[in-house]
């Protein structure tokens, strides 16, 4: 948890940031609009209270993520895996020679983005990249907390290492799902299974103690994440230490090992530091990593904008290459 009580500091006084010129007409749009704030996070012991913010959430979300695929040309099939739904997406571009296939980890605090959300962002992102997406609708908290995602997470991770080459297997997710894809790279790394041929961490959620500079500097900036970021930490970790390497991957010991990373962020990003951080720890052991920061972004970037479409094109240019030098 941040804890700035009695530390030396900066003082900044108040001032008006103005939309920045040097983005695209799209991103200034959105950055003019004004959202209502996000509601506050039930009490920790209020089970029925996170069930319900989780579900009011999902009802916002679904047909907007609906709408964004709406164009995406793709087969859809849906997948029990020991249990577990995935949600498997070819796009129609695919060729049928293609098996690689990218095992998306979906976001949202880990509590969203469940059930027809998940499917709806399996095509969305299918149709942006690409490539077969695998996306795993993993169990959740508060009724599920760490590790039960991360072990499912695993679980489809091991049943696709059976159909597939390591090395056609890219691992990626955007917040709390970039925090479950690196968590799982280092799990299959401890636990003897290849790691895959490239993980994407998407304005990484990979600090529950929260320690970055980024999210103080950014704070009341990012227009995306609430000005609370303790309580998704402890409703997820469920009573394990914030800093163990898979509650918070950036901690890792990635001297060990870990695959070819392409880390994402924006500059009012609340989590630009770990985004900086991570790649800065992957670069120290000569891991293969590349930042990519997206000018004026909040958590969550610009949709439909071409800072999006920029975006896309580096991660499919990031996976093709690191497939071809795994081959």
């Amino acid at each position: 948890m941040t804890d700035s009580i009695n530390r030396p500091g900066l003082h900044v006084p108040a001032r008006e940031l103005p939309i920045p010129n040097s983005i695209s007409a799209q991103a200034q749009a959105q950055m003019a609009i004004r959202r209502p704030p996000m509601p506050p996070y039930p009490a920790l012991d209020d089970l029925a209270g996170w069930r319900h913010y989780a579900a009011t959430i999902n009802q916002f979300m679904l047909p907007v993520l609906q709408q964004w695929g709406a164009d995406v040309a793709a087969d859809v099939e849906t997948l029990n895996i020991e249990g577990i739904p995935v949600y498997a997406v070819t796009p129609h571009s695919v060729s049928p020679d293609d098996n690689a296939v990218f095992l998306d980890l979906h976001g949202g605090a880990f509590i969203v983005g469940g059930g027809e959300c998940c499917r709806a962002e399996a095509i969305l992102l299918a149709g942006a990249i690409g490539m077969r997406v695998w996306s795993v609708d993993y169990r959740s908290p508060p009724d599920f907390p760490y590790p039960a995602p991360l072990d499912d997470c695993v679980t489809v991770y091991r049943h696709l290492l059976k159909q597939l080459r390591p090395q056609e297997i890219a691992v990626g997710g955007a917040s709390a799902g970039a925090n479950l894809a690196a968590a799982l790279v280092l799990r299959a790394r401890d636990e003897g299974l290849p790691m895959p041929a490239a993980a994407v961490l998407n304005t990484p959620g990979i600090d529950m103690t929260n320690s970055g500079d980024s999210v103080e500097v950014n704070k009341g900036i990012d227009s995306a994440l609430p000005a609370d970021m303790d309580s998704i930490g402890q409703i997820y970790a469920g009573g394990h230490d914030f800093t163990h390497p898979y509650i918070s991957p950036l901690f890792g010991n990635f001297k060990k090992g870990f695959c070819p990373s392409l880390l994402i962020a924006g500059t009012r990003d609340l989590f630009l530091s770990n985004a900086a951080r991570m790649h800065a720890s992957l670069r120290a052991v000569d891991i293969h990593s590349e930042l990519y920061i997206i000018e004026a972004a909040s958590h969550g970037g610009f949709h439909g904008a071409p800072e999006e479409a920029a975006m896309n094109r580096e991660i499919r240019h990031f996976i093709r290459s690191r497939r071809a030098a795994a081959r």
